[in-house]
């Protein structure tokens, strides 16, 4: 991570108000219906967001599901997600404090599907697998990853990303890391050269 958490937190913390008008590229919104789209999740599932920011894919997702938990280190961010809740009068969203390493998930709360979008690229490879790791730990059937993500070489005069505050990795980096975790990758959506989608489903055991 090239920034702290802190420092992180904060810069979008002070964004936030703006965040939803400044994410209106193409790729962006490309990227949010995939996610959406493979996320599927029934009335039976209670999903995680992670790095929800305003609550773009938890506020899509609520109406299937059981019950959303979004989780952000951006109060800011937050604040903004509840306030578009309350807004449109979906009840079954919990947003909090939360990190991929430590998202925060209420005890005894079986997670169904979590969901990332524009998110996890703040970390570096090694705190992606560890962050995977963590999801997997979670036992979820499904983890539905939208990001900026290298498909290729990048061109560095065409960067999707901030290379002072982002740290993306490329495909196979991510897709070795869910298949370590025990994830079986099912699909891989390519957006833009730097930017995609991930879908991968948890392995069965042989006793399920």
């Amino acid at each position: 991570m090239k920034k702290t958490i802190e420092e992180h937190a904060a810069r979008f913390s002070e964004i936030a108000s703006e965040y939803d008008e400044s994410q209106n590229s193409e790729e962006y919104r490309a990227c949010v219906s995939l996610v959406v789209h493979y996320a599927d999740p029934t009335p039976d599932d209670v999903v995680l967001d992670l790095g929800t920011g305003t609550g773009a894919i938890a506020l899509a997702l609520a109406p299937d599901a059981k019950r959303v938990i979004g989780r952000d280190i951006s109060e800011g961010m937050l604040e903004q997600a509840r306030t578009k809740a309350a807004e449109v009068g979906i009840e079954n969203i919990e947003f909090g404090v939360g990190r991929f390493r430590d998202p925060n998930v209420p005890d005894g709360e079986h997670i169904d599907v979590v969901v990332s979008n524009f998110a996890m690229h703040h970390l570096s490879d090694e705190e992606k697998r560890e962050a995977i790791r963590v999801v997997a730990d979670l036992e979820p059937k499904r983890f539905v990853l939208g990001d900026v993500m290298f498909f290729g070489e990048p061109n560095p005069d065409e960067p999707f990303y901030s290379p002072e505050v982002d740290d993306p990795s490329t495909v196979g980096v991510l897709a070795d890391a869910l298949t370590d975790a025990g994830f079986v990758l099912t699909a891989v959506e390519s957006v833009h050269e730097q930017v995609g989608v991930l879908v991968a489903e948890r392995a069965q055991s042989t006793e399920e």
